[in-house]
């Protein structure tokens, strides 16, 4: 007779104190994991083998990993248990017990009234590029050399002296790559701290899915609508630099 599997299978379990309640925002995309509050312990369990290993869970301050076995706590590698499994706890999910705030801020990097305070980190992913920001005064010279067949397929606008080109291949000219990510222009090579709250930021601040909102590494963003895009090409573009000359 064939051994079952299920015997197996490792079920996880953590607590930690609720003072350290904070430092749980670095797993709150964890939707699998559940949380419960016992008096002054936060619970959390239904941790996969990979999340129990990782960095992002031994970083919490006094983080308990247990590995649960007929009922009692075992912690890794100890053959002894430590304590009983809690019964009669209020299990969460731990996407919905930790509530997201999106604090505001006058305080804008591209000059607009309001702002997102949102913490964007270093991404392990690759993702291909789809926009390119430029200064307007580097590129003046290096745009009247560009074959028109480059130009057909990207749009663009104007922000301040600096211009932003959308679309793919994109242009060989010196600036900063963004990536898209649920209506967002993200700089190449970051994400969002928290990586389920670009839906949250979308809901909130582009719900009608018309425009996009690009990101500074600082955590500023600019709402620009789409149909503020341009087709581009080398007249669209003399055309631009003329009347900002005048003006």
């Amino acid at each position: 007779m064939a051994e079952d599997s299920s015997k197996h299978i490792k079920e996880f379990w953590a607590e930690l104190p609720r003072a350290n309640e904070d430092f749980l925002g670095s797993i709150r995309d964890w939707r699998n994991v559940q949380i419960a509050l016992d008096d002054d312990t936060i619970w959390l369990k239904d941790f996969t083998e990979e999340q129990a290993v990782s960095s992002e869970i031994h970083q919490l301050p006094d983080f308990v990993l247990y590995e649960l076995r007929d009922g009692l706590l075992f912690r890794k590698g100890a053959l002894v248990p430590s304590k009983k499994m809690r019964t009669a706890l209020l299990w969460i999910p731990i996407d919905k017990a930790l509530k997201l705030t999106l604090p505001v801020s006058n305080n804008n990097y591209f000059g607009i009234s309001e702002k997102v305070q949102i913490s964007l980190i270093q991404s392990d992913e690759e993702k291909p590029v789809i926009g390119l920001l430029c200064n307007i005064a580097d590129i003046k010279e290096s745009m009247a050399a560009i074959p028109k067949f480059k130009l057909e397929k990207i749009q663009w606008v104007v922000i301040g002296d600096k211009a932003l080109f959308v679309g793919t291949p994109l242009l060989s000219l010196p600036g900063k790559t963004y990536w898209t990510k649920d209506g967002h222009l993200l700089p190449s090579g970051l994400d969002f701290e928290f990586k389920n709250v670009s839906i949250l930021l979308h809901q909130r601040y582009n719900k009608e899915s018309d425009g996009w909102l690009l990101w500074d590494e600082n955590g500023s963003y600019f709402s620009i609508k789409k149909s503020d895009f341009r087709e581009l090409s080398i007249s669209s573009f003399r055309l631009t630099q003329k009347s900002k000359e005048w003006n």
